[in-house]
């Protein structure tokens, strides 16, 4: 297993971690989860050199409210000397925070969860701009200072989904030692981006990358195009390989999850993480990913680079994030999830049907997009 410094925390990480928001569950329940082949996976990812391990409040729940099955899991996974081996990382649900004794009660009901005296990376969980400015308020750098002294936390950091400029806001707000974002060579100018990346690992900061292969879209429903052109490389990988591949190609990135479900993934991923150093893909490897991003590129509905000259809508209209789900819809062939994803990502104020036609994005859309009417199509597509 390769390893890298975890900015400046000093802490060696392995290049893969094990995302545990996809364990293996019995008759497609979430909470439900298979614990004997769950422990198998994850203890045999340690055996192997994996020393990351990231779990979250909510995962494997009914719901975002509370806690579910995947932090009681982790510590059984990691009883019988294991806990001593790995690095372990879960995160605080900043969207039940509503006062600053809230941060106490829920840092202390999941380290009982966890079963463990000390988490050594805490996350502020799926940081956005509502919950950052509520965290602000109740004060969570007196928060993180606290938890810090008193030996409940190692290091404190952040899980974000928002734009690059927030992302500064917050890297810039207090003295974090990491962040977690999502990147891979669809994403490089989505939410915090390339640009986020750089900026985080020039102010010394571990950045953990979370969906490598987009929750496994760029595994199950790639274009026949693509798969034809890597089946011809000189060096035969899998989808999944040459997604990893690429995250783990950045020097900038510290560690890369990836959420498993079967022991046949851990075994390929761990495979792939042997061979993951920074720098290591050729001209010609970096070339046939190239390609991939724009042919997939070119299958979308709408041409949105994430610019966001668009914004703000007037009226509340998330356009560009209305334009990636809508893309992802058709490019993934995933219409049923993603009109549920829809559903859940954007309030009613917030949904395509809230446009107006004032045209004052098409005015300011420099790659001349026919919003309104692109808009409709969300609408018919989603709503």
């Amino acid at each position: 297993m390769l390893y890298r410094k975890f900015g400046k925390t000093n802490e060696e990480v392995s290049v893969l971690g094990f995302g545990c928001m996809r364990l293996p569950v019995i008759d497609g329940v979430q909470t439900n989860i298979d614990e004997v082949k769950a422990i198998e996976m994850i203890r045999y990812a340690i055996d192997n050199g994996v020393n990351y391990i990231d779990t979250a409040y909510p995962y494997h729940g009914t719901g975002f409210d509370k806690g579910g099955e995947s932090e009681p899991l982790v510590a059984k996974a990691l009883k019988d000397g294991y806990r001593e081996r790995v690095k372990l990382a879960t995160k605080l649900p900043a969207w039940l925070v509503q006062t600053r004794a809230d941060m106490d009660r829920l840092l202390d009901e999941q380290l009982k969860r966890l079963d463990t005296d000390v988490i050594d990376f805490y996350l502020m969980h799926g940081l956005n701009s509502g919950s950052w400015q509520n965290l602000v308020k109740l004060n969570v750098g007196e928060f993180l200072d606290q938890a810090i002294k008193d030996g409940k936390i190692k290091h404190a950091g952040f899980s974000f989904h928002d734009d690059f400029d927030l992302f500064v806001e917050i890297v810039d707000a207090y003295d974090w030692s990491f962040c977690q974002i999502q990147y891979n060579y669809l994403d490089e100018n989505y939410q915090a981006g390339t640009k986020g990346l750089e900026y985080a690992a020039n102010k010394g900061m571990g950045v953990t990358i979370m969906e490598p292969i987009r929750g496994g879209a760029l595994v199950d429903k790639l274009p026949k195009e693509v798969l034809e052109a890597w089946n011809e490389a000189p060096i035969k990988r899998t989808p999944a390989q040459w997604a990893l591949r690429w995250v783990m190609n950045h020097p900038e990135v510290s560690v890369v999850l990836s959420g498993m479900t079967e022991m046949a993934q851990v075994v390929e991923n761990i495979n792939t993480a042997n061979e993951g150093a920074a720098n290591s893909l050729t001209n010609e490897e970096i070339a046939l990913v190239d390609f991939a991003k724009k042919t997939i590129k070119e299958k979308m509905k709408v041409n949105c680079t994430g610019c966001r000259y668009c914004m703000p809508c007037p009226n509340g209209v998330d356009i560009p994030g209305h334009f990636s789900l809508y893309n992802n819809a058709f490019l993934f062939d995933s219409l049923p999830r993603a009109k549920g994803q829809y559903a859940m990502m954007f309030p009613q104020d917030a949904k395509a049907s809230n446009c107006v036609e004032c045209g004052q994005c098409e005015e300011h859309c420099p790659q001349n997009i026919a919003i309104i009417q692109e808009l409709k199509n969300v609408r018919a597509a989603l709503e």
